[in-house]
């Protein structure tokens, strides 16, 4: 049992609690947006029925976290209350932002100020952040 204190109170969590699986991109454009997130991953886009999955395995038995691109009739419209971070593997974060944008992706502001990251839409418009901090 992991105990940790949220505000007031005191939250026990159970080591058998839900673990995290798959993170659902809604898109207009399903293979534009898996092809998008294939590139700045290095993953290797799947389809399965009417939508597309990857992730850094690529072996759907894997217990690793997978990106799933679902097609939706709407345009996003506000800005999204979950986002994922990247972080640059290799090189600076100026130049991972400068190979996101060669890749589709744009700068954006949403009020967030003076902070070390930057704040980017993909294709689809979807906020994304690429970190400071290297992988390697």
């Amino acid at each position: 049992m992991l105990t940790f204190r949220r505000r007031s109170c005191v939250v026990e969590c159970a080591l058998m609690a839900s673990g995290l699986v798959e993170i659902n991109v809604d898109c207009n454009d399903v293979e534009r947006a898996a092809e998008f997130w294939a590139a700045a991953l290095g993953w290797k886009p799947q389809r399965e029925r009417e939508w597309v999955w990857m992730s850094a395995s690529g072996d759907p038995r894997q217990r690793d976290i997978k990106l799933v691109f679902v097609k939706v009739p709407e345009s996003k419209s506000v800005k999204n209350r979950v986002h994922i971070d990247v972080a640059p593997r290799g090189v600076d974060q100026a130049a991972e932002v400068a190979r996101l944008e060669q890749l589709g992706a744009r700068r954006i502001d949403i009020g967030q100020g003076d902070v070390p990251w930057v704040v980017m839409a993909d294709p689809e418009g979807n906020e994304f952040c690429v970190l400071g901090r290297r992988l390697d």
